[in-house]
């Protein structure tokens, strides 16, 4: 056994010792054969040095065999998959809780505020988490992210308190929503709504007085305020029922197809499949909901930033996607324009999805035309 710098670690190199983070967690236990992906994350945890016996290296750097024996079939299928076929059987036998979308919703709400006390202790209650997120996700006709923050301000006033528990509800519903629309198989469908339940779990590690500050943060805050993707990892680590695209999800959320993302400043393909769905949805709701010190921008703008955002920042065909579907089905819904009046959307413009046509008493007003105007909110649909 030896004590080695990061720098000198390798792959297949076995961990003698567990390693914990500052906060006292395990980040990977003793008996660990080191990925690739491993070192990068012990890097992005700042871990300086492991203890490791090298004279255990496995070449492959694969994990063990698994103990229980698996059909031909599974043998060829990623593990990811592997976790989602054991776990589909549980989905499939929870019975549906045979109530209105938003009860649903409000239900899924209490139990996050469960969760998210005891994520300060690095625990999860997946299952349950699983039981109330399925209603919504069977009930999603119902859903729509453009008008999101109308219903929520029926379920819940408090919504300055309570912002972090129906963002993390809104992006788990939407990143559901990105994954179907994107030919996510639905074996696939509650881990990526799990993906965008817990994104932003490791906000709770975060001082809270940073987390509502009108004020611009100092650098040291927004240093804080970034170390929620390795906080949530952490957390996430020893999850069960949860594949490791979820895990990811949480911690690759905030990277960005450049490299210009954090905290670890990966590039396209080396980000989950998971995380840029999360990141489009994270994205879109953190600007289109009220907070105590923003108001929240009209979905349509939003829109139009991520078409922008595109290039080079977040996956363009999933945006691309994205827009298309959410505007697709806008027509009759009624919107506010930037200079107060009131109109319904009477022809969607595939070429300008994010500006149609809004008839206003009885005149025809066509965005794509009227660049000084734009849908400053959805009034209804």
């Amino acid at each position: 056994m030896s004590m080695l710098p990061i720098a000198q670690i390798k792959l297949g190199d076995c961990l003698s010792k567990d390693v914990s983070s500052e906060l006292g967690g395990i980040i990977m236990p003793k008996g660990r054969v080191l990925t690739e992906r491993d070192i990068e994350v012990l890097d992005a945890f700042m871990i300086k040095h492991v203890y490791v016996n090298s004279k255990k290296r496995i070449e492959s750097a694969k994990p063990a065999p698994a103990k229980t024996p698996v059909s031909k079939d599974q043998q060829t299928k990623p593990a990811e998959q592997l976790l989602e076929m054991d776990t589909a059987e549980l989905d499939t036998k929870t019975p549906s809780i045979d109530q209105p979308f938003h009860l649903a919703w409000t239900e899924l709400a209490k139990l996050m505020s469960q969760v998210l006390n005891m994520a300060r202790a690095n625990q999860v209650p997946t299952m349950e988490m699983r039981k109330l997120l399925r209603p919504l996700m069977e009930q999603i006709k119902e859903y729509k992210p453009l008008a999101v923050q109308i219903y929520i301000k029926e379920i819940d006033q408090d919504l300055s308190t309570n912002f972090l528990i129906h963002k993390s509800i809104a992006v788990a519903l939407t990143t559901y929503l990105i994954g179907h629309w994107n030919g996510c198989s639905e074996k696939e469908g509650m881990q990526i709504a799990l993906a965008g339940l817990l994104h932003d779990i490791g906000k709770v590690k975060v001082d809270e007085d940073v987390l509502r500050k009108k004020e611009s943060l100092t650098e040291v805050e927004q240093t804080e305020v970034r170390r929620h993707t390795l906080y949530g990892y952490e957390i996430l680590r020893s999850a069960n029922m949860i594949t490791e695209g979820v895990k990811l999800a949480a911690l690759q959320h905030h990277e960005r197809l450049d490299g210009s993302g954090y905290p670890l400043r990966i590039m396209s393909d080396q980000i989950h499949p998971y995380a840029k769905m999360v990141a489009i949805a994270d994205m879109f709701h953190a600007m289109t909901q009220n907070r105590s010190y923003r108001k929240a921008a009209s979905p349509y703008v939003v829109l139009e930033q991520l078409h922008r955002q595109a290039f080079g920042k977040l996956d363009p065909q999933m945006v691309q996607v994205f827009i298309q579907k959410l505007t697709l089905l806008t027509q009759g819904t009624i919107v506010q324009l930037n200079d107060g009046r009131t109109g319904e959307i009477v022809f969607i413009d595939s070429i300008y999805p994010t500006r149609p046509w809004v008839s206003v008493e009885g005149t025809i007003i066509r965005l794509a035309e009227e660049r000084q105007l734009h849908i400053e909110k959805v009034i209804s649909e």
